[in-house]
């Protein structure tokens, strides 16, 4: 599904998909090139740009960082996944500690929320990134 977005946003949009974050890029590489959808970086949809979504699910993967955990971020944040839940999708949280911490749980959390195991995953490719 295809959604509105605010054209004013393109260029943040990609260069936020040239500078992802530590966190971003590894569960980029080592788990979402891997599913068997297509997931888009930085995807703009209305006014906001969201780190990950897979549209076929309907799914958002947000990695956070420490400046999620203001008062006034974590507002904006709820605000945020109510507007998107208004659109019939779902937003998943991870914090780049957990990323950095328990990487494998945080995998285990998105394959099953996604209604997937790991053996539904494409074999890792070989070479560079």
């Amino acid at each position: 599904m295809s959604y509105n977005y605010n054209k004013n946003l393109v260029s943040a949009s990609q260069n936020l998909r040239k500078n992802m974050t530590p966190e971003e890029k590894t569960i980029w590489y080592q788990l979402l090139k891997r599913l068997p959808y297509t997931v888009n970086r930085q995807k703009l949809i209305g006014n906001y740009i969201v780190d990950f979504y897979i549209a076929e699910k309907r799914t958002v993967i947000e990695i956070d960082g420490v400046q999620h955990k203001t008062k006034e971020n974590e507002e904006k944040d709820k605000q945020r996944d109510a507007e998107l839940n208004d659109l019939d999708i779902k937003v998943l949280r991870y914090t780049n500690k957990a990323v950095n911490m328990i990487f494998n749980k945080i995998c285990d959390d998105i394959l099953m929320k996604l209604g997937m195991t790991v053996n539904e995953l494409k074999p890792v490719k070989s070479g560079k990134r």
